[in-house]
């Protein structure tokens, strides 16, 4: 196994000393409606469609007819799905069934407040929709109609101070985590508990 570049404080993380991507370009989803996936995303969410492309290519063995669709976020990075024209080509691609497996997407809380009135008035009920406050931020749940559970992140006015000290603390905590001290270190969470 290749070691680990350290950095010059001996953090082990090593990014600081090499390049790193930028943002992220898109994370990409099969659905097998695409209307319905567009409703959501550009009606609900709020990210507008932006590119669709038909395409043929040869994918595992044989030529695959398909629609890609990208949901594009304010920094430009996006969301896609892809549908096959044909339900027998399809590459399944199964969401994965715990809540931890999720997308976060940042949003101011006037934004929140706006995506789940919208929801409320598309027919999302109150069991459909889960609000949790984490402390350094407020998240909505909802699943997307593939199944993908989609996160709305508003981050609480004071994340850039606790941002800071998490970067501090980061590989310390996890090397604490690890060793079998699992006591949270979350001392901005209420007395909601985990979500």
């Amino acid at each position: 196994m290749p070691s680990t570049p350290r950095t010059s404080d001996g953090d082990g993380g090593g990014a600081a000393m090499m390049g790193r991507p930028t943002r992220m370009h898109h994370y990409a989803f099969v659905t097998t409606d695409l209307e319905k996936t567009r409703s959501f995303y550009e009606e609900i969410i709020g990210l507008p469609l932006v590119a669709t492309w038909a395409e043929v290519d040869h994918l595992p063995n044989r030529d695959r007819a398909y629609c890609h669709a990208f949901f594009e976020l304010a920094d430009g990075s996006a969301l896609a799905f892809f549908q096959f024209e044909d339900p027998d080509q399809e590459i399944p691609v199964v969401p994965p069934a715990s809540p931890f497996a999720h997308i976060a997407l940042s949003c101011d809380p006037q934004t929140q407040r706006e995506v789940q009135n919208r929801l409320r008035k598309a027919g999302y009920g109150a069991e459909d929709v889960t609000v949790r406050d984490h402390g350094y931020c407020v998240s909505l749940y909802v699943y997307d109609p593939n199944g993908v559970r989609i996160e709305l992140t508003a981050d609480c006015q004071e994340m850039p101070e606790i941002l800071i000290r998490q970067k501090a603390t980061a590989h310390e905590t996890l090397r604490r985590w690890l060793a079998g001290d699992h006591t949270s270190n979350n001392d901005l969470r209420g007395e909601s508990g985990a979500g």
